[in-house]
């Protein structure tokens, strides 16, 4: 594990632990954010704790054209009763991951110095929501960077069943279409991401899959 200083820079990721942290310091910079996910690192700590940065091996990605729906989501979205929205309420969606409760009390990671960094990514195209609406009502969403054709995944919320899921799935569509995004980083495995579809692959097949991106 490294300390990081001013300089704009990272140290090469199989310095990482065997659970995946890298370096220590640095800043929230838009600058330092880009070059960590450019560089297959990203940033993960909590209130009471200095910026940590971390690259895990394996990496949890999914494909967009292996991306799992099961018979009851095609129905869910069939019904028509979810509304999906791109890139609207950026805010209020990662203020929603932040503050939405978790199964078993879970708390988050997003710092508000976490939240500002992000809606600057926003401003400046780099970060992108999706959301998921009933009766106007937002319900469910998730956010995270988007570079070229690869889409690194941060958080996402419910507050009703299956509405993150909708998001994600509508989200990732999306962004397929527009983007013709290649890869969708999902950091760490999770039931809920393997059901959709998400795999654990070695960190430098990872890595070889972004090495393109500017």
């Amino acid at each position: 594990m490294i300390l990081l200083n001013q300089e704009l820079n990272f140290p090469d990721v199989r310095y990482a632990t065997p659970e995946g942290l890298l370096a220590v310091g640095g800043d929230l910079s838009v600058e330092r954010l880009l070059l960590a996910y450019r560089s297959g690192i990203f940033p993960w700590f909590n209130d009471d704790e200095p910026i940590l940065w971390w690259s895990p091996d394996p990496r949890c990605v999914l494909f967009p054209d292996q991306l799992m729906v099961s018979r009851s989501m095609q129905q869910l979205i069939r019904q028509q009763r979810f509304r999906f929205s791109f890139n609207n309420e950026f805010a209020e969606v990662i203020s929603s991951c932040k503050y939405v409760s978790r199964p078993g009390g879970e708390g988050t990671w997003i710092t508000k110095e976490m939240m500002q960094a992000y809606i600057q990514l926003h401003q400046l195209g780099f970060a992108v929501s999706g959301a998921c609406y009933i009766d106007d009502k937002l319900v469910g969403g998730l956010y995270g960077v988007l570079i070229d054709d690869c889409f690194f995944g941060e958080s996402m919320f419910s507050t009703m069943s299956n509405a993150s899921k909708f998001a994600f799935i509508h989200l990732i569509r999306h962004l397929q279409e527009v983007k013709s995004i290649q890869i969708v980083d999902c950091q760490q495995a999770t039931n809920h991401l393997l059901s959709l579809g998400a795999e654990l692959i070695p960190r430098k097949d990872f890595l070889n899959r972004i090495n393109h991106i500017r």
